[in-house]
């Protein structure tokens, strides 16, 4: 009798575990369409010089625009890369990483907006409020990214091997470099905003190269 509770329980609690778990196709798939969207409305807010006015000097006045399409293009990218790092080592998802990666995404998808709003009062008198604005989405982007790096990492039953905890530990320190940088930049914004957005330049470049020095260590590891 009692075997026979234990055969219930048991194919019930795999049951369970069967339910919750998510497959990676549509995780993946879904933040790469919303990757490449943020990437291409980013260069769709630069508006072409018209006809009517000379082209150099128009494209000089259209530098704030070039700047912040940078910024984000690095910054987006460097999400992307370390997004592409983590599921590398993942094997399947579950309800709650599924829900961060979305949380993510919110912050990723506003960035065209928060770029657009930056540039556009990057020489007004609300460069402050923009400027604060556009580094707080960006840091949370990058903080919900982090959080859901440290939940996948306590998680062995998402990972591919055991190995790829340890891989995504390392992913998750080296993130906090940028992170940390990029705060203080957000407060910077409130009284130097314009030191602040040489700051988040700063910042998207390490997001950027970070990610490129990890897969470079791992290739080199792996070729020992």
């Amino acid at each position: 009798m009692s075997d026979r509770v234990d055969q219930v329980s048991n194919g019930s609690s795999t049951a369970q575990q069967r339910a919750a778990i998510l497959p990676l196709d549509r995780f993946n798939a879904f933040s790469d369409g919303v990757f490449a969207i943020a990437i291409t409305l980013l260069v769709l807010e630069i508006a072409v010089p018209s006809l009517s006015t000379p082209l150099g000097p128009a494209l000089l006045e259209l530098w704030p625009d070039f700047l912040g399409y940078f910024i984000s293009f690095s910054y987006i990218g460097g999400i992307w890369l370390s997004h592409a790092g983590l599921t590398r080592l993942m094997k399947q998802g579950d309800s709650t990483s599924y829900g961060l990666n979305l949380l993510m995404l919110i912050f990723v998808a506003l960035l065209p907006f928060t770029t657009r709003l930056m540039v556009t009062h990057l020489a007004g008198p609300d460069v402050e409020i923009a400027t604060v604005i556009y580094g707080l989405d960006v840091l949370l982007a990058s903080l919900t990214l982090s959080l859901l790096i440290f939940h996948v990492a306590r998680q062995p039953h998402l990972l591919v091997d055991d190995l790829a905890e340890d891989s995504l530990k390392g992913i998750y320190r080296r993130r906090w470099i940028a992170i940390g940088v990029g705060a203080f930049a957000v407060l910077l914004a409130f009284v130097a905003p314009l030191v602040a957005v040489a700051l988040y330049l700063v910042v998207a470049v390490l997001f950027l190269v970070l990610p490129l020095l990890g897969m470079h260590r791992a290739r080199r590891s792996a070729g020992r």
